[in-house]
């Protein structure tokens, strides 16, 4: 049962940390290392099928009369022998457009030590989301504990505007024998046209007890190569930061609720808002 646990909470954990959590979706790559790491975490856990779903909505202020954001996501996954299958589907508004995004992806173990992940997600056409983005990203785990879980990751994006990224991740998660759990990693990002080059970091620490409450903080730095805030119009090759604040909490041994908040800011506008979402596990 403890490891069903930890197999289900796999998206939770992923998903608390995201970065920004409905905007951003030029972001390459899972949200998560130490997430993505639970999914492959245990092969016993993997031989039977669990799952999971999660409804979560939030809403931001946005500064300068951009326009206020909202958002209406549904996630769930479902784990079989080597495999975690993952959706997402999610309404949202920004920048006074409304628009859906959908999201698939699968992450499967290899052996104990090798574990990789594709996903692959598009939009409805609304010019803040892709027309098209694909990642893949492949995990090895270290140490006498494989405590230590590092990753490599290429990622693909394609703007209904026409323009593309072309990305490399690099990550690390170091799993303590107590409650934490810290990482951080880095994207070199190429885009085009203007062949502009733009690379942004991260930091995160994970504390609590899978099954009672997690706590994630963490804070992202960095330029953006690419943002449309309008149709035919983007910021282009700026600084922005953003710091997030999550915790999930279990009621009982398979149901539980999240609150999350986040402060985004660059030279444009400013951002903040919250997220609250139930989820359940079966």
């Amino acid at each position: 049962m403890a490891a069903k646990a930890l197999l289900l909470l796999t998206s939770a954990l992923a998903l608390a940390t995201a970065l920004p959590a409905l905007a951003q979706y030029q972001e390459s790559g899972p949200k998560s290392l130490a997430g993505a790491a639970r999914t492959a975490t245990s092969d016993a856990a993997l031989r039977a099928p669990v799952g999971s779903v999660e409804l979560s909505a939030g809403a931001q202020h946005v500064s300068n009369d951009y326009g206020d954001w909202r958002n209406v996501t549904l996630r769930g996954s479902y784990g079989v022998r080597d495999h975690v299958l993952q959706g997402e589907l999610a309404a949202t508004r920004e920048f006074g457009q409304s628009g859906n995004f959908l999201g698939l992806s699968d992450t499967v173990t290899f052996n104990p030590d090798w574990f990789g992940m594709l996903s692959a997600g598009a939009g409805d056409g609304a010019f803040y989301l892709p027309q098209l983005r694909v990642d893949a990203f492949l995990y090895r785990k270290w140490m006498e504990r494989r405590s230590l879980v590092t990753s490599i990751g290429l990622g693909y994006y394609r703007a209904p505007d026409a323009h593309t990224d072309h990305s490399l991740s690099l990550g690390a998660a170091y799993y303590f024998t107590q409650a934490w759990i810290v990482e951080a990693g880095v994207r070199f990002n190429h885009s085009d046209p203007g062949s502009i080059n733009s690379q942004q970091q991260f930091v995160a620490a994970t504390y609590g007890k899978v099954g009672q409450d997690t706590i994630v903080a963490r804070y992202d730095w960095g330029v953006e190569a690419y943002q449309a805030i309008a149709p035919g119009a983007n910021l282009v090759d700026f600084a922005s930061h953003q710091t997030s604040l999550s915790w999930r909490h279990w009621v009982n041994r398979q149901s539980g609720f999240l609150v999350a908040a986040e402060q985004y800011g660059n030279p444009s506008y400013q951002r903040q808002g919250a997220n609250l979402g139930f989820f359940h596990q079966f």
